[in-house]
């Protein structure tokens, strides 16, 4: 039990959560799996194993830095060394492989192509070299971290269509003011490791004020989904008092610049999401 719980946190569990989440949300909105409990379980399970394996190679090239960091090295595996770099590695690619397949012989191509391309981006590119190379790092990088609906849609349908884009976009904008308000409170981390976060690489000054126009963009985003059908008008009053909250708090932590606004800007970032995702279920089955 012990060894099951620590190759789970290769995986980043709470990362994961909301990634099956927006799967789920999307494949509740597609709805053509609802009837067909095991193909939407072996959905949602090859969406684990692919975006898990994504987290764990992350975890496995950044084994050293996240030593460094007091955010990471007391709670991930590798720098505690519970688990051996070859064994963390070797977990990594068996999942991933495990995944990619599942969407590839029980669902389609296409969905085994966009699972394998989102390893790839996040585990190879995204960690080797976006992250120490651009302060845009996160920016560049959230798209492997949004694209859960669109592969869940396509695994149902075999096509891509407008709500699960919608679904990924509000990921995707969401992404930056969620992570940068963690990065702003734990900047003294990333300074250590020498990581061109955007509040080490530009200062807190940019990093406020891009947190400020990505919540306008959010909110304007989570406004189009709207006019997807099966959403309907509980969604919109529910965006738009989500979406008030989230620039109201984004708006204090450019104007009063407080650590302690920061951590509760990311922490309500959290419930923006999920709120938001559970009342577009909601209001599919209403």
């Amino acid at each position: 039990m012990r060894s099951l719980t620590i190759f789970l946190q290769l995986t980043k569990p709470r990362v994961m959560f909301l990634v099956m989440f927006s799967g789920l949300t999307a494949l509740l909105l597609e709805g053509s799996l609802i009837g067909q409990p095991i193909s939407a379980g072996l959905a949602l399970l090859a969406l684990y194993l692919t975006g898990g394996s994504a987290n764990a190679l992350n975890q496995y090239f950044e084994r050293e830095l996240d030593g460094k960091m007091s955010r990471t090295r007391n709670r991930r595996p590798l720098p505690l060394k519970r688990i051996s770099p070859v064994s963390a590695l070797i977990f990594s690619i068996t999942i991933g492989v495990i995944g990619v397949a599942i969407f590839g012989l029980v669902f389609n191509f296409l969905t085994a192509i966009l699972s394998l391309t989102t390893i790839v981006f996040y585990g190879f590119f995204y960690t080797l070299w976006l992250k120490p190379k651009t302060h845009l790092n996160i920016v560049i990088g959230g798209i492997a971290g949004a694209m859960a609906p669109v592969g869940i849609w396509a695994a149902a349908t075999g096509t891509v269509a407008l709500a699960p884009v919608l679904l990924s976009l509000i990921i995707f904008l969401w992404t930056p003011p969620h992570f940068w308000a963690l990065a702003l409170y734990c900047k003294d981390d990333y300074k250590a490791v020498r990581l061109p976060m955007l509040p080490v690489a530009k200062g807190d000054d940019s990093t406020y004020r891009q947190i400020l126009i990505y919540s306008v963009f959010l909110f304007i985003t989570s406004l189009l989904l709207f006019a997807v059908p099966g959403i309907g008008w509980i969604y919109l009053v529910a965006a738009l008092i989500l979406g008030g909250i989230l620039l109201s708090n984004s708006y204090r932590a450019y104007k009063l610049k407080s650590r302690i606004i920061n951590i509760k800007l990311f922490r309500f970032s959290l419930m923006y999401l999920f709120i938001l995702f559970s009342v577009v279920i909601l209001d599919g089955f209403l």
